[in-house]
C-alpha cells in the first residue's frame, strides 16, 4: 500500500491497460500503411486516406464514449465495464483488420478501411473510460504522478514488445498476407491480456465520484473552451502526436530504403526508440521536480526534434550511429509523453475545483479524440509525402525498387517532418499558466507537497511530480 492509500496492485492493474493502448497506438501506425502499399498494392495517396479517415471518425466517437461512460452506473463502477467489453471487442476486430478475406485489390482495401473503422470505435470505448479513471481513483496529485509513472513504464514496454515483435512475427509468418494474419492474432492476444489485467487489477480501487456529463458534443466543446490550460495543452499534444506518428509510419520505409535492412531494421529501430524510456523515466521525474512540468515538456520536445533533425544525416552515418540518434529521440519522446499526460489531470482537477462539476469523461473524451486524430494524421501526411515523391507500391509483400525521389521522401518524412510537428507547438505552451497556486485557490485548499500542477509556468520552479497523467501514448497511443 502506498503512502496515499492506493495498493500497489492497483498501480500495476491500471498500468496493464497500457498493453492495450500501446499495442493499438503503435502497430497500425507502424504496419498498416506499409501493409496497404507493399502487400495489397494500394497507391500511397489512397493508402494515406484509408489510414486517416477511420481514425478521424474517433473525433466524433470519443466524446460520445466519454459521455456514455460518465452516465454508466453498474456494480463495477462507471469505467471498468468498458475496460473489459471494449478491450475484448478491440482484440477481435484488430485481428480482423489483417485477415484479408478478399485477397488484394480494391475490395481488400475497402475491407481494411471498414475493419479499421470498427476497431477504432471499439478502442474509443476502451480508451476514454481508461484515461478518465486516475482523476477519480485519487484526489492526491502526487499519487496521480505515481500512477502515471507505472502507466508510462508499462506503455513503453508495450510499445517495445508490440512494435519490435510485430514486424518479426510478419517475417516469421512468411511476410505478405499470411505473415500479417499471424501478426494480427499476436497483437489481439496482447490486447486481451491488457484489458483483462486492467479490469481485474482495478477491482479493489475506489470508483470515485462521476458527475453528470454535458448532453452534446457542442456542450462538451464549450466546457473545454472555457478551460484555457486544457485548450492549450490539447492543441499542443495533438500536433505532437502527429509528429510521433510520422516516425511510427516511417519506420519500415526508413529501414527498407535508408538502412537497407528490411528484416532486422524495424525491430532494432523500435528497440532503440522505446528502450531508453524504461531507463530515463526516473531522470525525467527528477527533472520535473526541479524544473516543473511545463518546462520539462518543452525540454523533452526540443530534444526529440533535435534528434530527428540530426537523423537527416542517416545516409552518411554508420548503422550504429543511426540507432544511437534514434535512442536520443526516444529519450525526448519519453519525457514528452510523461509531462503532457501528467498535465492533463491537473486541467481536469482545476475545472472541477473551479466549477464544482466532475466531468473527467468530457475532457478525456476530447483529449483522446484529439490524440487519435493526431496519430492518424501522422501516417496520412507521411503517405502523402510518399505519393508526392513518387513512391512505387507493390502487391508482392516486399517493397518495390524505388526512385531516388521516393527515397528522399522517405528520409525527410521520417526526420524533418516530425521535428517540425513536435517542436513548433512548444510555442503554444506560453499560454499554459496553470500552477499549484491556481489549483489551491480554485479548490480553497492547501497544495500538497508534490504540487498540484508544477507546470512552472510562473517561475519555472513548480514541482513536476505534482500530478499524474492519464492518457496514452501513440501512441496513447497510439
Amino acid at each position: 500500500m502506498t503512502a496515499s492509500g492506493l495498493p500497489r496492485r492497483v498501480h500495476l492493474g491500471y498500468a496493464s491497460g497500457s498493453l492495450v493502448t500501446g499495442a493499438f497506438g503503435t502497430v497500425p501506425g507502424l504496419l498498416l500503411l506499409p501493409y496497404l502499399t507493399d502487400t495489397l498494392g494500394v497507391a500511397a495517396g489512397l493508402a494515406a486516406l484509408l489510414v486517416l479517415l477511420p481514425k478521424a471518425w474517433d473525433v466524433l466517437v470519443n466524446p460520445v464514449a466519454g459521455r456514455v461512460s460518465d452516465r454508466t452506473r453498474s456494480r463495477w463502477g462507471a469505467r471498468r465495464p468498458y475496460l473489459l467489453g471494449g478491450g475484448l471487442a478491440l482484440a477481435v476486430l484488430f485481428a480482423a483488420i489483417f485477415a484479408a478475406p478478399f485477397g488484394r485489390g480494391p475490395a481488400a482495401a475497402g475491407y481494411v478501411a471498414l475493419a479499421f473503422l470498427a476497431t477504432a470505435t471499439a478502442f474509443a470505448f476502451f480508451q476514454v473510460p481508461y484515461v478518465a479513471m486516475p482523476a477519480e481513483l485519487t484526489a492526491d496529485p502526487a499519487e496521480r504522478t505515481r500512477l502515471m509513472t507505472w502507466r508510462i513504464a508499462v506503455l513503453a514496454l508495450a510499445i517495445l514488445v508490440s512494435g519490435a515483435v510485430a514486424p518479426a512475427v510478419v517475417a516469421a509468418g512468411g511476410d505478405g498476407v499470411p505473415g500479417h494474419r499471424w501478426m494480427g492474432l499476436f497483437v489481439a492476444a496482447l490486447i486481451v491480456v491488457g484489458a483483462v489485467g486492467a479490469f481485474l487489477g482495478t477491482r479493489s480501487a475506489p470508483a470515485g465520484t462521476v458527475g453528470e456529463s454535458e448532453p452534446s458534443l457542442r456542450a462538451q466543446l464549450a466546457v473545454a473552451g472555457r478551460n484555457r490550460p486544457f485548450r492549450v495543452l490539447l492543441v499542443c499534444f495533438v500536433l505532437q502526436s502527429a509528429g510521433v506518428a510520422t516516425v511510427l509510419a516511417g519506420v519500415k520505409y526508413f529501414a527498407d530504403q535508408v538502412l537497407r535492412a528490411p528484416d532486422s531494421g524495424p525491430t532494432l529501430l523500435f528497440a532503440c526508440f522505446v528502450a531508453p524510456a524504461l531507463l530515463v523515466m526516473p531522470l525525467w521525474r527528477r527533472a520535473g521536480d526541479r524544473l516543473g512540468k511545463r518546462t520539462s515538456l518543452v525540454t523533452a520536445s526540443l530534444l526529440f526534434a533535435a534528434g530527428a533533425l540530426a537523423l537527416v544525416a542517416a545516409p552518411a552515418l554508420p548503422a550504429a550511429g543511426v540507432y544511437a540518434v534514434v535512442a536520443l529521440i526516444g529519450v525526448g519522446y519519453a519525457g514528452q509523453q510523461v509531462f503532457a499526460l501528467a498535465m492533463l489531470p491537473d486541467c481536469i482537477a482545476y475545472d472541477t475545483a473551479r466549477t464544482g462539476r466532475r466531468q473527467a469523461g468530457v475532457f478525456t473524451g476530447l483529449w483522446t479524440a484529439g490524440e487519435t486524430f493526431g496519430l492518424a494524421l501522422g501516417p496520412g501526411i507521411y503517405g502523402l509525402v510518399l505519393q508526392l515523391s513518387g513512391y512505387v507500391s507493390s502487391s508482392t509483400g516486399a517493397a518495390a525498387v524505388q526512385p531516388d525521389s521516393a527515397r528522399l521522401g522517405v528520409l525527410l518524412g521520417f526526420t524533418v517532418l516530425p521535428a517540425l510537428l513536435v517542436a513548433a507547438p512548444v510555442a503554444l505552451l506560453r499560454g499554459y499558466t496553470l500552477t499549484p497556486a491556481d489549483l489551491t485557490t480554485a479548490s480553497g485548499g492547501t497544495a500538497s507537497d508534490g504540487g498540484a500542477s508544477g507546470s512552472g509556468a510562473s517561475d519555472g520552479t513548480g514541482s513536476g511530480s505534482g500530478s499524474g497523467g492519464t492518457g496514452t501514448a501513440p501512441v496513447a497511443r497510439a
